[in-house]
């Protein structure tokens, strides 16, 4: 079994880190990097990207609101061709970072806020989705599950690969339960261990209302800004090569 192991990394604004991307980067085999609309400055992206490289690790541009303040976890209202100007800005910009530094774009993920809208509304996924298509058609989306994002990337040629969150409660049709719910946001790092470990063994996942639910995944995330993140990206790398091996999505089979 190849799975990816993916984190969101490049989080910060000017001196202010979010977490040690450093370390994640010697873990991890693909990394989405913040392209500054919900965190992340050129600056960062520059580093992530350059570190990334160095590690041989596969780097995505993670796409969100232009919404600093709120982390890019508050839903926000635009103009359709507003947004999708947005995210066409976010990929140009982490592309053009990974070209100058020698490295490649292989893929693009929404974050927070937006990547939840999308996932839930074919309305919405549909142009963004033809945006990701119409800048790189070579791009690979990594979504959590969602039919709606799915169904808009293979109406456009896209490929879409399933990124379990391993610290994310999920509903029974594998969309993520809203943060504010309770035990939407797993902690307990046995516990997420736990679930990484249900899924690799059975292939399944238990929803938040307590039903199994099969899914078929090609990467496991974990984020970066999670307290101890470092300890539990060892741990899940640790479960997935105990059962295969750690392979970018960009390397693995079709």
């Amino acid at each position: 079994m190849d799975i990816d192991l993916n984190a969101d990394l490049g989080e910060g604004v000017g001196p202010w880190r979010m977490g040690d991307d450093e370390a994640l980067l010697g873990i991890v085999s693909s990394a989405n990097v913040a392209c500054g609309f919900h965190a992340g400055d050129p600056l960062i992206m520059d580093r992530t990207v350059r570190t990334a490289l160095r590690n041989g690790v596969d780097v995505g541009a993670h796409v969100g609101f232009p919404d600093l303040v709120g982390f890019g976890r508050r839903q926000m209202q635009m103009d359709p061709a507003e947004l999708a100007a947005c995210v066409l800005y976010q990929l140009a910009a982490l592309s053009g970072m990974a070209r100058a530094a020698g490295h490649r774009m292989t893929h693009m993920s929404f974050h927070g806020a937006l990547g939840n809208m999308a996932a839930a509304d074919p309305a919405l996924a549909g142009p963004l989705v033809r945006t990701v298509a119409d800048f790189d058609p070579s791009l690979t989306i990594s979504s959590s599950a969602s039919r709606a994002i799915e169904e808009a990337a293979a109406d456009c040629g896209l490929r879409v690969r399933t990124t379990f969150l391993a610290d994310r409660a999920c509903d029974e049709e594998g969309l993520l339960i809203p943060r504010k719910m309770p035990d939407a946001v797993i902690h307990e790092p046995a516990r997420v261990l736990a679930r990484v470990r249900q899924l690799l063994e059975e292939g399944t996942v238990t929803s938040y209302g307590g039903r199994k639910i099969p899914m078929r995944v090609h990467s496991i995330l974990v984020h970066g800004d999670t307290p101890g993140a470092v300890a539990l990206a060892r741990g899940v790398r640790a479960l997935v090569e105990a059962h295969g091996r750690v392979v970018p999505i960009s390397r693995q089979a079709a």
